[in-house]
């Protein structure tokens, strides 16, 4: 096993996920769902060994077809990232039926998709880590099918700890309690450390499910 990789690569916690990795030397798998993403997010990798595709991460034929792509050039990674999201505001009863299950299919099915294909080879190698991006620790009827399906990430995370956790599958989420901005309290540049630090831990100190309330201001440690 060796390498990353993180599906939804876009600008933010993603990219920078990318870049703690590679800065590791790990090589780096990108997937998001435009090629110009995919792009500008492996051109911030340069001099590390990466690879991107293109691919819609609701489409259950094209994501496991990226993920199988760059397994055959990097081998089975040692560190998968979930990081796709669909986010808009929307309040109780303003969305259709189909646009609810058209979030829930980024916000969550998609984890499932990419995660139930590759966990698996993570087990059979008896080591591993998934994290998936979480957020909205408290519901906001204002964002009510990003609420649902970041609870929903929440569920799927202990689910996954269960299912694939005794075979030395760490799986976590790490809950975004902010707006990620560069230079703010959830810079992700900061945030991408703790998705590394639960990387690193040794399974004795396996957390699940990890709140990111912010760097507080003038901590420069």
């Amino acid at each position: 096993m060796a390498g990353a990789i993180v599906v939804g690569a876009g600008p933010g916690i993603g990219a920078s996920v990318a870049r703690r990795a590679a800065q590791e030397g790990l090589s780096v798998g990108l997937i998001a769902r435009s090629q110009a993403t995919v792009d500008v997010a492996g051109s911030a990798l340069a001099g590390s060994a990466t690879h991107g595709v293109a691919a819609d991460v609701t489409d259950e034929v094209a994501l496991p077809a990226a993920l199988d792509e760059i397994v055959a050039r990097f081998g089975v990674p040692e560190l998968l990232v979930y990081n796709a999201a669909l986010i808009r505001r929307d309040a109780i009863g303003e969305l259709t039926a189909e646009q609810h299950l058209d979030a829930w299919a980024v916000n969550v099915v998609g984890a499932i998709t990419a995660i139930a294909h590759l966990a698996p080879r993570m087990a059979l190698a008896g080591t591993g880590t998934v994290v998936i991006t979480g957020g909205m620790p408290e519901p906001v009827p204002e964002l009510t099918s990003l609420s649902l399906g970041k609870a929903g990430v929440r569920a799927l995370t202990e689910l996954l700890a269960k299912a694939y956790g005794p075979a030395g599958v760490h799986v976590a989420t790490v809950t975004v309690a902010g707006a990620v901005a560069p230079g703010s309290a959830f810079d992700p540049e900061d945030i991408a450390e703790e998705y590394w630090r639960l990387h690193m831990q040794p399974a004795h100190d396996w957390e699940h499910q990890v709140l990111y309330a912010g760097r507080v201001q003038g901590d420069d440690t």
